[in-house]
């Protein structure tokens, strides 16, 4: 059986990565990549360009446009890892199955975040919600790491035979 290679990667810098392209939404503006070789996390933005110090914007743009022959792989977002109405619709059921009708419909129009939270500091489960989505986000991108041979260099390696 031949032998998976693992890059290791902080995770403070892998999980602020995951925030970074969250938060460029889905025209994705903001892109960020780990190099397989070295575990080296770059960050990218449609409007900045390379935001690591003294980086050729050029040459990481060639790199995140050439992924696979470049030993590079994309950090995904939250939509990508089923983080977004998919998990508040989630919560809904687990949590909430009452009001799951109400929140459902928050989401027939923009504007459903601002309008979930509204509902949810009225009903004080607000903090609920917090913990819900920070738990789900630990663990999908646990299993994006698994699936990617991501590990992190502040614990050991995992042994997955």
């Amino acid at each position: 059986m031949e032998e998976r290679k693992i890059v290791l990667v902080d995770r403070e810098e892998l999980e602020e990565a995951f925030e970074f392209v969250s938060f460029g939404g889905d025209h994705g503006g903001h892109r960020a990549w780990i190099s397989m070789a070295t575990g080296k996390i770059t960050f990218y933005s449609d409007d900045l360009g390379n935001l690591d110090a003294g980086a050729d914007d050029d040459a990481d743009e060639e790199e995140e446009d050439d992924e696979d022959e470049s030993g590079t792989i994309a950090i995904p977002g939250k939509k990508e890892l089923g983080l977004g109405s998919s998990l508040v619709m989630r919560f809904a059921r687990e949590v909430m199955p009452d009001d799951y009708g109400t929140i459902a419909r928050f989401f027939d129009r923009r504007g459903a975040y601002a309008r979930l939270k509204d509902f949810l500091q009225r009903r004080d489960m607000l903090q609920r919600w917090y913990d819900f989505e920070e738990q789900a986000t630990k663990q999908a991108i646990l299993e994006w790491c698994k699936e990617n041979d991501v590990g992190f260099r502040d614990e050991p390696k995992r042994d997955d035979t």
